[in-house]
């Protein structure tokens, strides 16, 4: 599984002003992170909206990708949600030609115990026909997967080969790494802590800020896992005021701002979520020409 070393990326889904996908934005965003040197790509993960696409809007972003790919990098499909049977029959039915592993979030607003999660992820790892990898975001489903329960998960389920690990806890993903099978890839879910999570022994990263600025945040990530430590911190500190910014009013509202200073995409997102205001509009831009 060394397709997930390195560093993935989350697509956005870009929107036209009217709100509708914007499919040559995707085109070009897709080839954006591909030419700047990542390693593979999500998609329809959190930072794609899906929960405010329709099922048809979800199979043209599936094919749009595809299609651009051309099968150059890994493609990851997220696939979850927090009505368990309704993710395995997913799972049962959908068709995954282009698809190298699924990303599965944890269930959200249920707040399962870790019996439930791991029950979750047991069922999901039955029924899977690609490999899984778990994502742990507390800050978005209410409740955080235990060490213990990762573990237990990777250990009993050969097909669940990672964890997005988005906790933000550094002494967490430690726990894991220090325990965890050999092939079991622990992978930063937090930005902002990346680097010191693969030079602690993690595999890499599924970024936002990785989107923009694919060039020096992969070769970040490249540096770190063959432990050059000084030059890999230079680029982490050549981009953390952005890694910071992209995030302060939302996510994907700061990396789709970027992407409209690159020329990529409107900075168009749906409802509940809105834009970001001037001022960090004008700061995302000037951080974006001045890198």
């Amino acid at each position: 599984m060394q397709s997930f070393v390195g560093t993935g990326v989350a697509l956005v889904t870009p929107f036209k002003k009217d709100f509708s996908v914007d499919v040559q934005a995707l085109e070009k965003i897709v080839n954006h992170v591909i030419e700047g040197g990542v390693e593979y790509l999500v998609v329809l993960g959190t930072t794609g909206e899906p929960a405010t696409l329709t099922s048809e809007e979800k199979e043209l972003v599936i094919r749009t990708v595809i299609n651009t790919n051309n099968n150059r990098l890994p493609l990851v499909l997220g696939v979850g949600g927090n009505n368990t049977m309704q993710v395995v029959e997913e799972l049962k039915t959908r068709d995954f030609t282009g698809f190298s592993a699924i990303l599965s979030v944890s269930p959200y607003y249920n707040k399962p115990t870790q019996e439930g999660i791991y029950q979750h992820f047991s069922a999901i790892a039955k029924a899977s026909p690609l490999p899984v990898i778990i994502y742990n975001v507390p800050g978005r489903t209410a409740s955080n997967i235990l060490p213990s329960t990762v573990l237990r998960l990777a250990n009993d389920f050969p097909n669940i080969i990672g964890i997005k690990e988005a906790a933000g806890d550094i002494v967490q993903a430690m726990k894991i790494i220090q325990h965890k099978p050999k092939n079991f890839h622990v992978i930063s879910g937090d930005d902002m802590i990346t680097l010191p999570m693969v030079l602690a022994g993690g595999s890499g990263v599924i970024s936002v800020i990785g989107e923009g600025f694919p060039k020096e945040f992969s070769q970040m990530v490249r540096l770190g896992l063959e432990r050059k430590v000084d030059e890999a911190y230079a680029l982490h500190y050549k981009i953390a005021d952005a890694t910071d910014m992209i995030f302060e009013q939302g996510n994907p509202a700061g990396i789709k701002e970027v992407f409209k200073a690159l020329d990529l995409s409107e900075n168009t997102v749906r409802l509940p979520l809105v834009s970001v205001n001037e001022d960090l509009a004008t700061r995302l831009k000037e951080f974006t020409q001045n890198i």
